[in-house]
């Protein structure tokens, strides 16, 4: 009888969004191969067949996050009446996740712009690209706000979302060393005080 062929006895989505989250929790370099495949529930020969190695796994877990954390999030802002609001409530969302729910883990692309991007290019261009993603969300919000009479026409889009950009990293960065809620509420008025 003929051998049956290699297969897979695990979701490839629900597996990813495990080690996702162990990166997010511990870092690329501090999530060991062994915390991974313990904690996604497959072995070690599954995980390279499937993922190639830990840094193709981890690009895998980065793009996921993306797609689930930040592409998604600003795509339901997006359809808000108000792009004020929407702007806003970005600061607002970084804020209850570090505040409400506790949660020290930060922003995985802040962090591995921080841990990884220094070092690797291709990392670095896939973090770069999300973070230019978000610029040019605030940038058509703040344009869109003009035109609601929402915030002043003086406004500079291009600038005043830079700006908003550097004070949502920033706020990301605090959240994990210092989840104050007073701290992460003055860079929220901020960000507020320019949209005037």
């Amino acid at each position: 009888m003929a051998a049956m062929p290699w297969e897979k006895q695990f979701n490839t989505d629900d597996v990813l969004i495990k080690a996702m989250n162990a990166f997010w929790a511990q870092g690329y370099e501090s999530t060991s191969m062994q915390d991974l495949v313990s904690c996604m529930g497959i072995n070690r020969g599954s995980l390279y067949a499937t993922f190639g190695d830990k840094r193709g796994l981890f690009i895998q877990a980065l793009r996921r996050y993306d797609e689930t954390h930040r592409a998604a999030t600003v795509a339901t802002l997006r359809k808000l009446e108000s792009p004020r609001q929407a702007i806003m409530a970005v600061f607002a969302g970084a804020i209850a996740a570090a505040v409400d729910q506790g949660s020290r883990d930060g922003c995985l692309l802040i962090n591995t712009a921080l841990e990884l991007s220094p070092h690797d290019e291709e990392i670095s261009a896939f973090v770069g690209s999300c973070l230019t993603d978000m610029e040019n969300f605030f940038r058509d919000m703040i344009e869109n706000a003009v035109a609601q009479d929402e915030i002043s026409p003086d406004i500079d889009p291009v600038e005043t979302a830079r700006g908003l950009l550097s004070l949502l990293v920033g706020l990301r960065v605090l959240a994990r060393s210092r989840p104050e809620e007073a701290l992460l509420r003055s860079i929220e008025n901020q960000a507020e005080a320019i949209l005037r």
